[in-house]
């Protein structure tokens, strides 16, 4: 077979089934499952939701009952098909009250009665009335395929429609000889007004799952938005450790080369020590620029300056005012070195609160409060509400995770709210080991001592 053949397939008995063969298939299996497979089946109408943009603005002892409102409308439409039938005079159309009752509790039940009703009353009731839907048949119908069809779904209100049409073909073919004794034939008007209505009902739930569907969407496009925000801001966060650990272990490395040519006659237990801790330098930095160095961009340059510290801070403080915003440091506490990566994590963090208090809230004043405490260091940016306009920023909520990345990463803890008189303020609390504070303060003087 060629590709421009028509392509079929095969069935458990080695015979190939054409397109239209499955095509067929498809549909009756639908038809099998929307209006057979469970047609019996209970499913009472639930009461309506009362939270919509109408209900909610009702007041609570109106709007306790409005969630019965389809049960209502429902009992109307029954309440007029009966009216119908008792003034078109014939007995047997009170029965088509019967169905649109049923429609509360089983739908695809509630049509087929209808149908059977609109035959029974069509053949007894059709020397007194239009045929084959007497005037109360008519509305029962209507009325029934229009609450199945919002109760159901689109496929199932074509399956009712094509049904319906089989059915007026059916008896307009079988008694084409004049069985309603001259009266006017009710098929062509009910095809036409159960088509428009069907219709509108499909396109009503077309859209709203149409709606839906976009609303999962933009869901998880804002789930993998912020995902891939975290993973960009860790990946920040990893190429700066990165240079941090590198810086360390290089120095490392040099100074324990360098230390045997630092003592007159070492031992040669010493010079063994000092290349083992080399040699151990060396393979740590080159496994971790190995497993580390993937985290770069092809396009991220190392910075030729080592990274940022809070003895930095006033640097930033002048760029940031020189940009236009007036910010305030206070710094409380003892002023001590602690280890780079918190140091880092804090001047990345009052650089993004800052940045943010730039674009977020022109016009407006900061204040940075710096606290060096017992076991840690507490972080507290507060800018004042914008004066100006506020314009939009595609890239809003990216430096809050940043920070809240940086902080958990530390254990530690961060807020970020906005205040009641329209400012906004971080906080956040980042603790430091007293074994870390320890062999800092340690490093110290010997750094002090090698400058020497």
């Amino acid at each position: 077979m060629t590709n421009t053949q028509t392509k079929t397939t095969k069935t458990a008995t080695g015979k190939a089934r054409s397109p239209e063969f499955r095509l067929a298939e498809g549909m009756l299996k639908g038809l099998r499952q929307d209006l057979f497979t469970d047609a019996f089946a209970y499913r009472p109408l639930p009461r309506m939701a009362t939270d919509g943009v109408i209900t909610r603005r009702l007041p609570d002892s109106i709007r306790e009952y409005a969630g019965w409102f389809p049960h209502f409308a429902i009992v109307s439409c029954a309440l007029f098909a009966l009216i119908i039938g008792i003034g078109n005079g014939a007995g047997v159309d009170l029965l088509a009250v019967a169905p649109v009752l049923l429609v509360l509790v089983r739908p695809v039940a509630a049509w087929w009665l209808a149908l059977a009703v609109t035959a029974f009353t069509g053949a007894v009731a059709s020397y007194y009335s239009d045929w084959p839907w007497t005037p109360s048949a008519f509305a029962s119908y209507l009325a029934v395929m229009t609450i199945v069809a919002i109760r159901t779904n689109p496929r199932t209100a074509a399956w009712m429609w094509i049904v319906t049409l089989a059915y007026a073909l059916f008896v307009g073919t079988l008694f084409s000889g004049g069985y309603a004794y001259g009266y006017g034939s009710t098929s062509a008007p009910m095809l036409f007004v159960s088509a428009l209505t069907l219709l509108t009902v499909s396109a009503i739930h077309i859209r709203r799952d149409a709606k839906n569907e976009v609303a999962v969407q933009l869901s998880v496009n804002a789930v993998e938005r912020g995902r891939r925000t975290l993973l960009e801001e860790r990946t920040t966060i990893a190429r700066e450790l990165h240079d941090v650990v590198a810086h360390h272990m290089s120095v490392v490395a040099i100074q324990a080369e360098a230390a045997p040519y630092r003592v007159e006659n070492p031992p040669p237990e010493l010079e063994k020590a000092f290349a083992t801790i080399r040699e151990n330098a060396v393979a740590a930095l080159t496994e971790l620029r190995r497993v580390l160095g993937v985290v770069r961009a092809e396009d991220y340059d190392a910075p030729d300056a080592p990274q940022p510290t809070l003895a930095d801070l006033e640097g930033l403080l002048s760029n940031v005012r020189e940009a236009g915003l007036t910010v305030e440091k206070t710094v409380t506490g003892a002023v001590r070195a602690l280890p780079q990566g918190v140091e880092l994590s804090a001047y990345r963090i009052i650089q993004e609160a800052l940045s943010n208090a730039l674009r977020h809230a022109p016009g407006a004043t900061a204040t940075v409060e710096v606290s060096y405490v017992l076991g840690g260091l507490g972080l507290r940016i507060v800018n004042t509400p914008p004066r100006g306009l506020v314009k939009p920023s595609p890239g809003a909520g990216h430096g809050i995770t940043g920070m809240r990345e940086r902080v958990s990463m530390l254990n530690g803890e961060m807020t970020a709210k906005l205040l009641p008189d329209g400012g906004y303020e971080v906080a956040a609390y980042i603790p430091v080991a007293a074994q870390d504070e320890d062999e800092r303060q340690d490093a110290a003087p010997a750094a002090e001592g090698e400058r020497s």
